[in-house]
């Protein structure tokens, strides 16, 4: 693999996985406009444990305080780390098993350009609508179990090309009435056992084809996502603590549109 298209792969892949904008529909649509060849399994583990790190650093302070809840002794009042820690399993447990069934069974059959275009459109439509009517009321703290699942399930639409994991649980963490930075917040601590179950399964399916091992090309990559991706984090969260997301809803209504252009002709 060339270093460019080593370098634009981890770029893409921290800069994008984060923002409301979908880092894999991307990813899936850099070898069709560059003509490159696939990165292989052994790049994708590498992108996606630069990322890991990135979120695990932003976080730890909300890491720290779910699990000093978890190995806190029980008392009568629930620890708030430790509820937190279960929300999160919680809404994590739906896009698991989804996300295990669609790898199984539909394999890439959706990665298609025509499918990352529509699905841009249609989401970056919904999260500027729901962004425009939706009250601004709650912060993490007012989180609950019920919500949590409602948001897991619906991160289930994160599976098609073109979503966005991010934006699609910052949309529905909007529709349930929470501040911008607290839905970004809450995505981002979604994103770890996202990362976590994602990276296992490509990293499963490396061991079992006995595919190569990870070399330098991998550590530059894992290394170049972390970075770009604690950048890309903090750059993000500093906007929605003052602004919406129109820019992100605008950036996909472009590329979609241009991608639908570039597909019908």
């Amino acid at each position: 693999m060339s270093l460019s298209q080593l370098v634009a792969l981890a770029v893409i892949q921290g800069v994008m996985e984060f923002l409301p904008i979908s880092s894999s529909g991307h990813l899936a649509l850099a070898p069709h406009v560059l003509e490159w060849p696939d990165q292989g399994l052994v790049i994708d583990v590498a992108v996606h444990v630069g990322t890991l790190g990135a979120v695990l650093i932003y976080t730890w302070r909300d890491i720290g305080r779910m699990i000093r809840g978890i190995i806190r002794p029980p008392d009568k009042r629930l620890d708030p780390g430790r509820r937190l820690a279960w929300q999160i399993v919680i809404a994590s447990i739906p896009v698991m098993i989804a996300g295990f069934l669609v790898s199984r069974y539909l394999g890439d059959s959706l990665r298609t350009v025509e499918i990352i275009a529509w699905s841009t459109i249609v989401f970056g439509v919904l999260l500027g609508v729901i962004d425009r009517i939706a009250p601004t009321l709650y912060r993490l703290k007012h989180l609950t179990y019920g919500t949590a699942l409602f948001i897991g399930v619906a991160q289930i639409l994160a599976l098609i090309p073109g979503a966005s994991r991010s934006g699609v649980t910052m949309t529905t963490a909007r529709l349930a009435g929470f501040e911008r930075h607290e839905a970004a917040r809450l995505s981002l601590l979604l994103a770890i056992p996202a990362i976590l179950g994602a990276g296992t399964l490509t990293g499963l399916e490396l061991y079992l084809a006995e595919s190569a091992t990870p070399g330098i090309d991998a550590i530059i990559a894992a290394g170049l996502a972390l970075i770009t991706a604690l950048l890309s984090i903090s750059l993000m969260m500093a906007w929605l603590r003052r602004a919406g997301f129109l820019p992100f809803v605008i950036y996909r209504l472009l590329l979609g549109t241009v991608l639908l252009i570039w597909v019908y002709n």
